[in-house]
């Protein structure tokens, strides 16, 4: 049976400030309104992952639970890996390695350029740099998440939030 990972990069956050620290960026009234519209993009293709795992910073943290609201999934079982925050795809790899045989669809929210290489990795697909707010869906055949590498995933699809319907 396959599995499908969806990756997200983090909604559109506050630009840095002097004395804050980049982790620390919060999502801005557009970016928690676009999380949203892709959370009910998302619903709407029956998307309901057994599984988000998000970085620990807040413009990551808070475009998960955004979207976990819009699909149905409860916000109190977003898993937070703190090595997803600089860590590289490698981190994002390594965490989605470790899930359990039981998941079959994930979700994974973080930063670019990570979560673009880590999808171009997993597909050989030219995805280029996700936009802010950007969904990538892949699905591995006939594997499980210990055995997914590079070139193991197949494009399912990649949309951002300004290439959603606004007939809405």
């Amino acid at each position: 049976m396959p599995i499908t990972l969806y990756i997200v990069r983090h909604a559109k956050a506050e630009d840095r400030a002097m004395f804050m620290a980049d982790h620390d960026r919060e999502l801005t009234p557009d970016g928690i309104i676009a999380a949203a519209r892709m959370g009910r993009y998302l619903h709407e293709k029956s998307v309901l992952p057994d599984v988000i795992i998000s970085s620990t910073a807040p413009r990551a943290k808070d475009t998960a639970k955004v979207i976990a609201e819009q699909t149905g999934f409860d916000t109190a079982r977003i898993e937070l890996n703190q090595f997803l925050y600089e860590g590289g795809p490698k981190a994002y790899l390594a965490a989605l390695n470790l899930l359990p045989t039981t998941v079959q669809t994930a979700m994974i929210v973080g930063h670019n350029p990570d979560v673009s290489y880590l999808g171009e990795f997993l597909t050989h697909k030219d995805i280029g740099s996700m936009s802010k707010g950007a969904v990538v869906a892949i699905t591995f055949g006939n594997l499980n998440w210990a055995e997914i590498s590079g070139r193991t995933g197949s494009l399912e699809f990649q949309i951002g939030p300004k290439q959603l319907p606004t007939n809405e």
